[in-house]
């Protein structure tokens, strides 16, 4: 199973200057439960802006930058590469950026969405896909309202590929 994992604010807002625009701890916490133990597969300016393998994963880092090295991540050339190398895991975690969501997405190598929607308005320079409800169908929504520790209205939602 393939998924892309991502936090999206209204208009498909990702981020701005290669950076999360919001601080949602309790996303954060839910993208660390159900990535542990997987392979997460991200563009090398992600992994730049996170600046470390996360731990109690197996980190791979999209590039066409052959000489790209960084210690304790597998290095890639493509999405498909990439997923060749996670091959063994059962659960693959696509975790960014904007053009790894595209790519990924637009070639069809995805059986899953698994997104935070922040129910707010923010200024980005990056964006993520449309989803498209003639191929992705809503099968699970959890909603949440602003707290103490999450500042904005919230939804987990997933999607599968109808």
């Amino acid at each position: 199973m393939i998924t892309v994992i991502a936090a999206i604010a209204k208009k498909n807002a990702l981020g701005k200057d290669n950076d999360l625009i919001w601080h949602l701890p309790a996303d954060l916490k839910r993208f660390k439960k159900v990535t542990s133990g997987h392979h997460i597969l991200m563009g090398r300016n992600t992994f730049e802006s996170i600046g470390k393998p996360l731990p109690n994963r197996t980190t791979i880092i999209i590039t066409r930058n052959n000489n790209y090295f960084k210690d304790g991540c597998l290095i890639a050339n493509s999405i498909e590469d990439a997923i060749k190398l996670a091959k063994e895991d059962s659960e693959i975690y696509i975790i960014g950026g904007a053009q790894i969501y595209k790519e990924a997405i637009a070639n069809n190598l995805v059986d899953q969405l698994d997104i935070t929607l922040v129910h707010h308005e923010f200024e980005a320079d990056v964006y993520f896909p449309e989803i498209d409800p003639k191929i992705w169908k809503e099968v699970s929504r959890e909603d949440f309202k602003a707290d103490e520790k999450n500042k904005y209205d919230y939804s987990f939602v997933s999607y599968q590929k109808i």
